[in-house]
């Protein structure tokens, strides 16, 4: 029951960093996109940022091979004494330390993964920018 607690709480915290996110660059994408692109073809690429930011945001903060490690314990192991015992790797007990890392390393990842996508998202709009520029001045000069 914890794991599916870990994952519910994991993709949670992933979806609300990546709305604040999603929140904050908001303004600055619609802005580039507005001036790079045409109108009316700007707001369906924002809207497609902000998902894409969701997207990223939650398959870089939930990391399933973190958490597939709960579901691969044995139930039971023998003890020196023959006797059958519930067996509990160490390293995967989840006590609060264990979730306040989780958690922590969640965000972490999250930020990450949207910052990455950002970035490419910027230098490529930058390389767009300067292309747009080119042209206008080119336009200008011709005239």
């Amino acid at each position: 029951m914890q794991f599916i607690t870990l994952l519910i709480a994991t993709f949670a915290t992933a979806l609300i960093v990546s709305a604040i996110v999603a929140q904050m660059f908001r303004k600055p994408i619609e802005d580039i996109l507005n001036r790079i692109v045409a109108d009316i073809v700007s707001s369906a690429w924002a809207k497609y940022m902000r998902f894409a930011i969701f997207v990223t945001g939650v398959s870089s903060g939930v990391q399933f091979y973190r958490i597939e490690q709960f579901l691969d314990q044995p139930a039971l192991k023998q003890s020196p004494t023959g006797e059958s015992v519930p067996y509990v790797q160490p390293a995967t007990i989840l006590d609060a330390a264990h979730w306040l890392l989780e958690i922590y390393r969640t965000i972490i990842q999250t930020l990450q993964g949207i910052t990455w996508m950002l970035l490419v998202f910027f230098v490529c709009s930058l390389i767009a920018f300067v292309i747009v520029r080119a042209f206008e001045l080119r336009r200008g000069a011709a005239k």
